[in-house]
């Protein structure tokens, strides 16, 4: 089987680990694979599978820019920035922010920016998922850390729900994003969708939905790699 990158578009509710499980079930006995950059359970789109010695590209391809659709419910807070957790409701008299202080407040997002990561993340401490520590009951300590947001753009808001386009660079958390812009006006945010639509050349346009590939047909899916 040749090398090269399957670009999958995740389905919601599945582990990036999990598809690419389902996916090395297709391969031949022996074929490597792996993939660039995890996609939450509840995050669909793109994700850069990593066929033969194409797995020796993930560090370049997880350092290229990345575009995100994301959708901010902006009156609730959940412990996990997004659908995976509880709703936390905001206060009834909080404000309600017009047009511009949204567009005033995603604007202070945008460069160099530093960013907490979430607790409920897959981030290890001592070799163990800061998440799993959570689950088992122990206190983590993480530190923050400097991302790079290229450009947001409001697509739509409609309050409580505001959805964004993210152009950002390696390790952006577009939760902790989502929680911090509406954390900035007073109103908590989380996420309720999202989207990843690009990884540097490859898009939604260049992609193959799970249900698509089938062990005698996914060489006709893979990608050269450009990296």
């Amino acid at each position: 089987m040749p090398d090269g990158l399957i670009i999958l578009n995740k389905p919601r509710g599945i582990s990036s680990a999990a598809a690419v499980g389902r996916v090395k079930r297709l391969l031949p006995r022996g074929v490597k694979i792996g993939h660039a950059g995890t996609l939450d359970p509840f995050a669909t789109g793109i994700l850069v599978l990593l066929i033969g010695k194409s797995t020796k590209s993930s560090e370049k391809i997880m350092g290229l820019s990345k575009q995100y659709l994301a959708t901010v419910k902006l009156d609730a807070t959940t412990a996990t920035d997004d659908p995976e957790a509880p709703e936390q409701p905001i206060a009834a008299d909080s404000h309600v922010p017009d047009a511009a202080a949204v567009a005033t407040a995603t604007a202070r997002f945008i460069g160099k920016i530093s960013q907490m990561p979430p607790v409920y993340s897959a981030l290890k401490i001592s070799g163990r998922r800061a998440c799993d520590r959570i689950r088992a009951g122990q206190e983590v300590h993480l530190q923050p850390r400097l991302v790079r947001i290229d450009a947001v753009e409001i697509v739509d808001y409609q309050w409580p729900l505001l959805q964004l386009k993210i152009d950002c660079g390696r390790g952006t958390y577009i939760r902790v994003l989502g929680r911090d812009i509406g954390a900035a006006m007073g109103v908590g945010g989380y996420l309720t969708a999202l989207c990843r639509t690009r990884i540097g050349p490859y898009g939604l346009e260049n992609s193959v939905m799970l249900e698509m590939l089938t062990a005698d047909g996914i060489e006709k899916h893979l990608l050269p790699d450009q990296t």
